[in-house]
C-alpha cells in the first residue's frame, strides 16, 4: 500500500497540481497566455475522462498492476514532452499525454486494483493511499516551485 500511496502522489502532484504552480512559467517561457496553459490542462481532463472506461476494462482483463505501471512510462513521457515544448502544439501534446496518464493511474484506476486484489477488504487500502494522495500537493507544489 505504501509503494502505491507514494505513486499516487508523485502522479498527483505531477499532473493535477502541476499548473497551479508552474502554469505562469510555462506560459512564459513558450511566450503564451496563462489561459493557454489552462486549456491544454483541460484538454488533459477531457483525455482522462475518455480514458478512464478503457482503464478499467483493461483492469478488467489485465488486473491493476501493469495498467498502473503503463500510465506511470506515459506520466514520464508527458512530462518529457511539456519540458521539451518550444510551441503550443508541444504542449497540447504533453498534456494530452498527461491526460492519458491521470485517466489510467490516479485514484480511480488505483482503487478498481485494490478492490480487485483485496475485494470486500480492500477499504483500510483505499483509505491509506487516499491518505498518502492527500500530500501530493504539500509534496508537489514545493518540488515543483
Amino acid at each position: 500500500m505504501a509503494l502505491l500511496g507514494t505513486a499516487q502522489i508523485l502522479a498527483w502532484a505531477s499532473s493535477q497540481y502541476l499548473p497551479a504552480v508552474l502554469a505562469a512559467p510555462m506560459a512564459r517561457s513558450l511566450g503564451l497566455g496563462e489561459p493557454t496553459v489552462f486549456a491544454a490542462f483541460s484538454v488533459a481532463l477531457g483525455v482522462a475522462a475518455l480514458t478512464g472506461p478503457w482503464a478499467g476494462r483493461a483492469i478488467d482483463r489485465l488486473g491493476g498492476r501493469p495498467v498502473l505501471m503503463v500510465s506511470n512510462v506515459v506520466f514520464a513521457l508527458g512530462l518529457a514532452v511539456l519540458g521539451l515544448s518550444a510551441d503550443v502544439w508541444m504542449l497540447f501534446a504533453g498534456w494530452m499525454l498527461l491526460g492519458l496518464g491521470m485517466g489510467c493511474g490516479l485514484y480511480e484506476a488505483a482503487f478498481s486494483t485494490l478492490v480487485r486484489l483485496y475485494g470486500p477488504q480492500a477499504r483500510n487500502a483505499i483509505t491509506g493511499v487516499t491518505l498518502f494522495g492527500g500530500f501530493a500537493s504539500t509534496v508537489g507544489w514545493p518540488l515543483s516551485a
